[in-house]
């Protein structure tokens, strides 16, 4: 029998979506991730279905990708943006961002150091910590516009940031923290230092020489 096609793109979405489904750790949530950012599954939990990343990040990939199978299991990103008119004639800037989850305390402590000695702005929250806090990223007419960090409730865990996942990962997500790194100014050039301190830790590319002087 012949199928038709949205049919089989049904199927496909069903057994793809079984792999979130039946996943125990968070390391199994970033080699899923990794493989959705490099367009090898179509959709994660978290986003619109059938949609891979927008297309800002495509830039951003391989740095976010080996992050992901790292340990670091990145949810939203942007790259830093020079300041430009927007569609509605006010100006729009934002500063590149990057946020996700880490278990691993090794991991965690390389990339706050890492992001510290560059000069990068952090913070760090767990389900416990219910402040209201996060990081501007973006500008609108010269007022914040997007947020990243900031604490995530139980509920929006479970039915937002990672709807379906396997019990087993979920726990995982749980008992992580969510590392927020954004660069300290707005802007394209000012914003390669973060991609530079992601791939320097999670050995995508080996880490500057320090300055002799």
């Amino acid at each position: 029998m012949k199928i038709r096609l949205p049919l089989l793109d049904r199927l496909l979405s069903r057994r793809l979506d079984r792999r979130w489904k039946t996943a125990e750790t968070l390391s199994d949530l970033g080699d899923l991730m990794a493989e959705w950012l490099e367009g090898t599954i179509s959709s994660w939990p978290g986003y619109a279905r059938g949609y891979g990343p927008e297309e800002e990040t495509r830039d951003l990939i391989p740095a976010l990708a080996a992050a992901c199978r790292a340990g670091y299991v990145t949810t939203c990103s942007q790259p830093g943006q020079d300041r430009v008119t927007g569609m509605d004639g006010l100006p729009w800037e934002q500063r590149a961002a990057v946020e996700g989850f880490v278990r691993d305390r090794d991991l965690l402590r390389a990339l706050v150091d890492a992001a510290e000695k560059a000069g990068l702005e952090i913070e760090i929250t767990d389900r416990f910590d219910t402040g209201e806090r996060g990081i501007p990223a973006s500008l609108h007419d010269g007022r914040p516009y997007t947020v990243y960090g900031g604490y995530l409730d139980d509920l929006n865990l479970r039915h937002t940031t990672w709807p379906g996942i396997g019990p087993g990962a979920l726990d995982d997500v749980f008992r992580s923290v969510q590392l927020t790194i954004v660069a300290p100014e707005y802007g394209a050039a000012a914003g390669v230092r973060l991609w530079e301190v992601l791939d320097s830790v999670t050995g995508r590319v080996p880490a500057a020489a320090p300055d002799p002087r």
